[in-house]
């Protein structure tokens, strides 16, 4: 059983553990009143990673070992039996951090000692007793945490910039496709206009406009369904409407052949239009008409241009989640193809994407702009990592009450010597100016802090996988950006 008792160490007997060694017999007498002393069973935690911290431990007797969890894994930092080394609320005196947590566990190895001061008796000690040091340890974090940021910020404008820049290039591509097909159907409405007024100038009766209007409306839906031919189809269809177009005294009969054949209009379909008009009319009402399947085929073009644009700008909305509440239910398959789109750009033409999403996944509470933040940064690296050719995966899954989101990639995989690193802040790979080492850290505190979820990787040359746990039904603990994830806290 673990002992909470309430013996107390003297005055005498804390100054020899080396961490009190310097204070004064009244700063000894205060600590002596304030702490305690308490016994710990073997294979028990003495606190434990993410539990809110509320003690400062010093070892007395015993050993202890402290351990992190590491993408998903539990990682043994140290183990020590060294009277003197402390743990716990090491920050407690951080007057803006109130809710701390402690940042790792520390589990003892055999029965142990400890002296225990509550978190609060420790800062009031420390603000107290060393102003300056509590000063200049409060810029030192501070100053670091603000220069984090900053570079966090500026790798989040640059991926914005560099992802705006291809939403750009995508949506010029369709605007300027409707663009020439507007320019286009102008000109063919005005012909459509001078033709039919030849048509209807007299010299057609009514039943014989009638049929042609008909003929009009079949031609439409002929357009609208007309088959897929191959390239020799194609060429031998036209063949044929040229041969019977300049039968019937068309000079430019090879001109109106391909909008007639890609309408799916055929020589008999054209005997009928003949029948229709007679001889002396066929000419004005073959061009007409041909004139009307153009302006639909420029019709679908436009409609095609602008449903692009609409998807472009519904995967930017839902990329950037600007018209949603920060915190929602969200499916995850729907993030990862507005990231998709978005880096559309990007993507290099020698690289293949293969997309396994599995099904009946359910929707998860996330923060959805910032899970489109963790994809892009895997995407971003997994391309870098392939360059110009290579196999880009993304596979979604569920595992028991977590949701799993691998990208994956065909690149020469991770160094064994640096894997163990590159969540880090500030560590990368890439050559001086190209990134700034900050793009698998913020992916990691998204996931891990915010989530309370897990990113793990798997790495040989030729498969990477980057592998997201994220909760499925519980909401994340949403702590503050200065809680550290994980990190060593034993002193000496």
């Amino acid at each position: 059983m673990s002992d909470q008792g309430t013996d107390r160490l003297g005055r005498e007997e804390l100054r020899t553990l080396f961490l009190f060694e310097a204070l004064t017999d009244e700063q000894l007498d205060w600590l002596a009143e304030q702490g305690r002393v308490e016994r710990r069973d073997a294979e028990t935690n003495i606190f434990a990673e993410g539990e809110l911290a509320t003690c400062f431990y010093v070892l007395l007797r015993g050993t202890v070992m402290q351990s992190g969890r590491v993408r998903g894994e539990e990682v043994e930092v140290t183990r020590t039996s060294k009277r003197g080394v402390y743990g716990g609320a090491i920050r407690a005196y951080m007057p803006d951090d109130p809710d701390q947590r402690y940042a790792n566990t520390l589990r003892a190895i055999t029965d142990c000692e400890l002296f225990v001061l509550p978190a609060t008796a420790f800062a009031t000690a420390m603000r107290d007793w060393f102003p300056m040091a509590v000063h200049l340890l409060e810029g030192l974090f501070y100053g670091m945490r603000r220069t984090q940021t900053r570079l966090g910020e500026r790798e989040r404008l640059l991926a914005l910039g560099a992802l705006s820049a291809g939403l750009t290039h995508e949506l010029n591509n369709p605007a300027a496709a409707a663009v020439r097909a507007t320019a286009t159907l102008r000109g063919q409405v005005a012909g459509m206009r001078h033709k039919l007024a030849m048509i209807a100038d007299g010299r057609l009766d009514g039943s014989r406009l009638h049929q042609l209007v008909e003929l009009q409306d079949d031609a439409v839906k002929r357009a609208a369904g007309a088959p897929e031919l191959s390239a020799l189809e194609t060429s031998d269809a036209e063949d044929t409407l040229t041969d019977w177009l300049d039968e019937h005294g068309f000079a430019d009969g090879w001109r109106l052949a391909p909008s007639l054949v890609a309408a799916g209009i055929d020589t008999d379909w054209l005997d009928q239009v003949a029948l229709a008009v007679g001889t002396e009319n066929l000419d004005p009402a073959v061009r007409w008409l041909t004139y009307t399947v153009e302006t639909e085929q420029l019709m679908r073009e436009i409609d095609d241009a602008v449903g692009r644009i609409s998807g472009l700008v519904g995967a930017a909305k839902q990329y950037s989640q600007l018209d949603r509440a920060p915190y929602q239910v969200v499916d995850v398959h729907d993030l990862l193809t507005a990231t998709l789109t978005i880096m559309k750009a990007k993507i290099p033409a020698g690289v293949r994407k293969v997309k396994e999403y599995g099904q009946g996944l359910p929707a998860i509470p996330a923060y959805a702009a910032e899970l489109n933040q963790v994809w892009t940064n895997l995407i971003d690296n997994a391309l870098g990592a392939m360059g110009e050719t290579g196999t880009l995966s993304i596979r979604t899954a569920r595992e028991g009450d977590m949701l799993v989101v691998e990208i994956g990639d065909t690149g020469p995989g991770i160094p064994p010597e640096v894997r163990d690193r590159i969540f880090e802040p500030f560590f990368t790979t890439k050559p001086v100016g190209e990134g700034t080492g900050l793009g698998l850290d913020i992916s990691y505190r998204i996931v891990v802090t915010k989530h309370r979820g897990d990113i793990r990787v798997e790495s040989r040359p030729g498969d990477t996988r980057f592998r997201v746990y994220l909760p499925i039904s519980p909401p994340p603990v949403v702590l503050t950006d200065a809680e550290p994830t994980a990190g060593p806290t034993a002193g000496r």
